[in-house]
């Protein structure tokens, strides 16, 4: 009879394809090694997961903890338990916002020590890609970079500056020698630093001028000139925090004629509307804005045709001193959330919109890490797998408190909502590092490396 070093009894899997299965998974030396019903053998340690869900850990390739150099804004000691307390194994540290910003080898390796030394959950890290550092990126990809992150806008950090076209053609091309992918945020800044500026210069900066100083046209356009660059580069591209529906629709058509591009929208876009900037305040103002509700309901259904095959939280927090005020020109854009990912697509995707679990697991794993290069190892359920799990009590429900936010300030547009899911316990690699509610291993965390293409 075989002995695991954990073994997890009676759950219900949740894979990316087909309905969920009542099964055991047994792990040794975190790895999953055996997955089927009433499996033999004992564990070092035995979960009955009879009332649980065993969902592939959340995977959020969008985040900012900004240390080293900005900590006071998130650290990636809170802002790694704040992902294990989303169900979450594994997020991808932006190069921006950090002191200094991961644009050159030296700040790649300072930043992986921070992570090392810190990190409740693995990590990968992007590169920048920023006027006059093209010729970092080889040495960025050697490090294990996941790809180079642009800014086709003002970043609002000043010592990340936005990439002009021939540094996004000469970057793009670059990233497709050495086999890895370019995300870009693609506003136009000519249209929205001008319309910016002329409202400032006016006086109107509440909550409705900053929303029409950031049109739909704007991401359009940039979205569509990153595409066409991508195109004659032979680069991969991924294009972040999508807002609209024609957005997406853009993406789906450009991989249809054969290019390499994906996309992902944000659970703020999924769950908040421009009404809401005006109702929450500054906690839930970011970059693109909020956008009307038809984009938000054409954004999930999307999702649900598979044209919109990703959720990343883009959480990007900042002291709350820079959330508040009423200069909306002067706020800083960015939504707290990276905790909330996961029980917010169960509570709006599944339970409101009954989208299937299967979906929500290609979502938040399965499409994560097949497209940065990152599967067989994770983002699945599957034996020779990574054992990264998280255990969600389904039918528990759960009011997000303030106090209950692992981040470092503790503000967020999604407190006081009443959220499905509760997550009982998140593996990494075998080992539990969150169960019901707090931290319960020191920090394990481990640098993650695409596969070579």
């Amino acid at each position: 009879m075989p002995t695991y070093d954990l073994l997890i009894r009676g759950g219900t899997l949740v894979g990316p394809n087909g309905p969920p299965q009542c099964a055991d998974l047994a792990v040794v030396e975190g790895r999953i090694v055996a997955i089927g019903p009433d499996l033999a053998g004992d564990g070092v340690e035995t979960i009955d997961a009879a009332t649980l869900h065993i969902f592939p850990a959340l995977i959020d390739a969008h985040v900012h903890f900004n240390e080293p150099g900005r900590a006071d804004w998130e650290g990636i000691a809170s802002g790694s338990a704040a992902i294990a307390a989303g169900g979450g194994s594994l997020y991808f540290d932006m190069p921006l916002n950090a002191r200094p910003p991961t644009t050159t080898v030296a700040a790649f390796d300072q930043k992986r020590a921070a992570a090392e030394s810190a990190s409740h959950v693995d990590f990968a890290l992007w590169g920048g890609l920023v006027p006059g550092n093209i010729d970092e990126m080889e040495g960025l990809a050697a490090r294990g970079a996941i790809g180079f992150k642009a800014f086709m806008s003002n970043s609002g950090i000043d010592d990340f500056q936005a990439a002009d076209d021939l540094t996004l053609y000469e970057g793009m091309a670059r990233a497709a020698s050495l086999g890895r992918i370019v995300a870009v945020h693609a506003e136009n800044e000519a249209i929205t630093g001008s319309l910016g500026r002329r409202a400032i210069a006016q006086g109107h900066t509440g909550a409705r001028d900053y929303l029409a100083s950031r049109p739909i046209m704007a991401e359009i356009e940039a979205l569509g000139r990153a595409i066409l660059i991508a195109g004659e580069t032979g680069c991969r591209l991924h294009i972040v925090h999508v807002s609209t529906g024609c957005g997406v629709a853009m993406v789906a058509e450009a991989r249809a004629r054969g290019l390499d591009v994906s996309c992902e929208t944000c659970p703020h876009y999924l769950v908040l509307e421009e009404g809401d900037l005006e109702r929450l305040g500054a906690v839930a103002k970011c970059a693109p804005p909020l956008r009307p509700r038809a984009e938000q309901e054409a954004l999930w259904d999307q999702i649900a045709t598979g044209a919109l095959p990703m959720v990343a939280s883009d959480h990007s927090p900042s002291p709350a001193e820079l959330k508040t005020g009423d200069d909306y020109f002067r706020i800083w854009g960015g939504i707290s959330g990276c905790q909330s990912t996961l029980q917010l697509l169960l509570t709006e995707g599944h339970t409101r919109r009954q989208l299937p679990l299967a979906a929500i697991a290609r979502i938040v794993a399965d499409f994560p890490a097949a497209r940065f290069g990152l599967s067989p190892r994770k983002g699945r359920l599957a034996i020779g797998s990574d054992a990264d799990i998280a255990l969600v009590d389904l039918p528990a429900t759960t009011v997000l408190a303030a106090a209950a936010l692992r981040y470092r300030h503790q503000h967020s547009p999604y407190v006081g909502r009443t959220l499905q899911g509760r997550i009982a316990r998140t593996i990494v690699r075998g080992q539990t590092v969150w169960r019901d509610g707090r931290i319960v291993s020191d920090p394990l965390g481990r640098l993650v490396t695409p596969s070579a293409r």
